[in-house]
């Protein structure tokens, strides 16, 4: 199947051909601005990209593409003993990347933050016999059902033993993160996308709606996101894209990040600012 269209601007791969991309259309995202462009696995092989793999942590090895497709992000396979598990997705996949992954134990499960990472899921799921989950409030987003996409309810649900997802519900209603309980050590990880985006500072992380358009998050989904993780203690955050991770304090960091974004977003009466000057 690998001449099933993707969309060039979100990376994300179709189940036959169509004049637009719902994902892009919505006003999370963006159509290009060159109009809506697509795109194919064969194409993406036959304009030179190739598999870009190296450690971003322990047990963490970090999966992308050079050059970079869609919006840039790399995945992560989280390599534990009860299985590997890839977490968020890319769009290319060719020999060089499955001999690769294959090497490094192959892949018992995938789990997806949203739908803007979704890209090639189906392949990828096919080629490891792998399920993909993927929080079921965000069934209407998958652009290529597959009975390998695994849609799951509630709050939280261990995929293997001491790697739970949370649905967090930041930036799409089935928003999820990964919680690796034994990561760094028994100090916890958290896999977070950019439902929880580890920004330019990375002491810090972010919340929005949407991330190209500036929307901000609505503060009662930011506040039930920090509930559902309190219980859920980790050292580290790892985000969407190369070397955006919280290396100490995650935990912490997310909590003060969350102050942060709150007080901002709900005090209206802030006077910081100086008056503009007077019209001549």
């Amino acid at each position: 199947m690998n001449d099933l269209p993707i969309c060039v601007t979100c990376g994300v791969q179709y189940a036959g051909p169509r004049e637009n991309c719902p994902i892009c259309d919505d006003e999370r995202q963006y159509v290009g601005w060159e109009g809506q462009r697509w795109t194919s696995l064969d194409e993406l092989r036959r304009t030179g990209h190739r598999t870009k793999i190296a450690e971003e942590g322990a047990g963490v090895v970090g999966v992308g593409t050079d050059p970079a497709t869609a919006i840039g992000q790399r995945a992560l396979l989280v390599r534990t003993p009860a299985g590997n598990v890839l977490w968020d997705m890319v769009t290319h996949l060719d020999d060089d990347v499955i001999r690769q992954v294959t090497e490094l134990g192959g892949i018992d499960a995938i789990a997806i933050s949203h739908p803007h990472f979704y890209g090639s899921m189906v392949e990828w799921a096919h080629v490891f016999d792998a399920p993909v989950y993927i929080h079921a409030a965000d069934r209407p987003w998958v652009a290529r059902p597959d009975e390998s996409v695994v849609f799951w309810e509630g709050d939280t649900h261990e995929i293997r033993e001491g790697l739970t997802l949370i649905n967090a519900g930041v930036h799409f209603d089935g928003g999820q993160v990964m919680h690796w309980r034994d990561g760094e050590e028994g100090r916890g990880a958290l896999f977070s996308g950019d439902i929880l985006q580890v920004v330019a500072d990375r002491r810090w992380v972010g919340f929005m709606y949407s991330y190209p358009n500036l929307i901000p998050e609505r503060p009662r989904t930011v506040r039930r996101a920090l509930s559902l993780l309190e219980p859920y203690p980790f050292e580290r955050v790892y985000g969407g894209w190369w070397n955006r991770v919280v290396h100490t304090g995650g935990a912490e960091a997310v909590r003060r990040s969350a102050d942060r974004y709150l007080a901002f977003a709900l005090d209206d009466s802030r006077q910081e600012r100086p008056p503009a000057p007077p019209q001549k």
